[in-house]
């Protein structure tokens, strides 16, 4: 067998070294691991579960090639690059393409990706990529990012989409789909935790089918309840949010819906506890409806009602918001502005201290040309997924006095940043980890975590 000097000096070191723990194992009685029955000990065998006498890593990521289930290796970011990706603070740690994200099974068509969300296992605290795409949602094991491993898929209920979207509560995958019919699969992401040979197609737990297509899924983690938005236009509510109480998730139960403000295109939904009192414990809606910002009250499930609205200057598309950890301010994105006013990347910061009467603060332009699309905020940070500009994470923490600035980003479009509908759809950054998934509708999932 040839290695080279590099390589037989690594595997006489790691021989070297289980003689010496070998010998220390004779003289105190303490026992070392060899799982694989290799002759190295799994605290240095770099696949402790499979004989690899040669520790051979092709690839140089830490993993040997005989369990080694992707071949990539961390790009760090240096002098502004990741492997071939603009990056500002942020390395890349892993990535699986559109392809990786599928089986043969699952590939319809042309494949694109679209939303995504997170899932941690509280049992063994594994972390999970949920990624939708054209023609089926994908459930990726991202707990070792340079070896990331696709567990399965969850095919479309009806046909292929554009749009998927995925929100998680109680170990649960509530997914919905603009694919006419699709209606609302439920996924009990526990069955993750046992699947022997992956990748597998997987069947839903539960179905539901008391709406057709929708756009949109947010849920109240709190309450239990999800809210099903950009439904039909000429259904009973409009296109409104749906109210679902999912607090047993395999029997999703129906109860109603709000129509008054019309077709709700994204929305979040909080247990209120911000600064008006007059709120507190209520359940609020906040709708990016078109044309519109909607502050609904939606405790009484029978009854909501309207607290107030607010529109702004050069509106095209009141497409998503999302408040800051205080319930003070909620921060909006309009998707069509960039490409109708020549505008850089806006983002709209609403002051919602009354929510009888809010009020717009301010507006805050970035240094892009780019579309936004969704954006959360965690501590003093709001993570925008900017299409064509990547990931942007902007700091808030002087929100206060109107002012807001771009600390990083990770851009998966580095060919130019214009205001077209390319690159990151979604970005998920609530990991303890502090991974964060962006999901890229040509290029799939990349995994970024901000460099030491």
């Amino acid at each position: 067998m040839h290695f080279t000097t590099k390589r037989f000096t690594f595997i006489l070191l790691l021989s070297f070294t289980g003689l010496l723990l070998h010998c220390e194992n004779e003289a105190v009685g303490v026992s070392y691991s060899d799982t694989d029955g290799d002759g190295i000990y799994d605290a240095i065998d770099n696949c402790p579960s499979t004989a690899n006498v040669d520790q051979v890593d092709s690839d140089n990521d830490g993993i040997g090639d005989v369990c080694d289930d992707v071949n990539f290796t961390s790009q760090p970011c240096v002098n502004g690059f990741a492997d071939i990706y603009p990056c500002d603070g942020y390395d890349l740690i892993g990535y699986l393409s559109l392809e990786d994200l599928s089986i043969p099974s699952s590939e319809s068509g042309g494949l694109s990706g679209n939303d995504s969300w997170g899932w941690t296992d509280s049992e063994d605290g594994k972390e999970y990529a949920l990624i939708g795409l054209s023609s089926h949602a994908a459930f990726v094991d991202i707990s070792n990012p340079n070896n990331m491993r696709l567990i399965g898929v969850l095919p479309t209920a009806t046909v292929n989409s554009s749009w998927r979207d995925i929100k998680v509560y109680d170990n649960h995958a509530f997914i919905v789909s603009e694919a006419g019919s699709h209606g609302m699969q439920v996924f009990d992401l526990t069955r993750l935790r046992d699947v022997q040979n992956p990748p597998v197609e997987f069947n839903a737990d539960t179905h539901f089918t008391e709406f057709g297509s929708a756009h949109n899924i947010v849920i109240n983690e709190e309450s239990g309840y999800a809210y099903v938005v950009g439904t039909n236009r000429n259904g009973p509510y409009q296109g409104g949010p749906l109210f679902i109480n999912i607090q047993n998730p395999a029997s999703p139960v129906s109860e109603g819906g709000f129509g008054d403000g019309g077709y709700s295109h994204d929305a979040q939904v909080v247990t209120y506890n911000g600064p008006d009192t007059d709120f507190t414990g209520k359940e609020i809606l906040i709708g990016s409806n078109e044309d519109e910002v909607v502050i609904v009250d939606v405790s009484d499930k029978e009854n909501p009602t309207t607290i107030s609205t607010i529109d702004y200057s050069n509106i095209k598309y009141t497409h998503q918001g999302w408040f800051t950890e205080d319930l003070q301010y909620f921060i909006v994105g309009d998707e069509l502005d960039e490409q109708n006013f020549g505008n850089n990347t806006r983002t709209l910061i609403f002051d919602f201290s009354d929510l009888d009467d809010p009020t717009l603060s301010f507006e805050y332009f970035s240094q892009n040309t780019s579309i936004d699309h969704n954006g959360y905020t965690l501590g003093d940070s709001y993570f925008l997924a900017s299409y064509r500009a990547g990931m942007r994470e902007i700091s808030i923490s002087d929100i206060g006095n109107q002012s807001m600035s771009e600390v990083g980003f990770f851009d998966t479009y580095p060919e130019n940043d214009n205001a077209n509908f390319n690159g990151v759809w979604n970005v998920y950054p609530y990991f303890e980890s502090g991974n964060i998934i962006i999901s890229d509708i040509e290029k799939g999932l990349f995994i970024v975590k901000k460099s030491n």
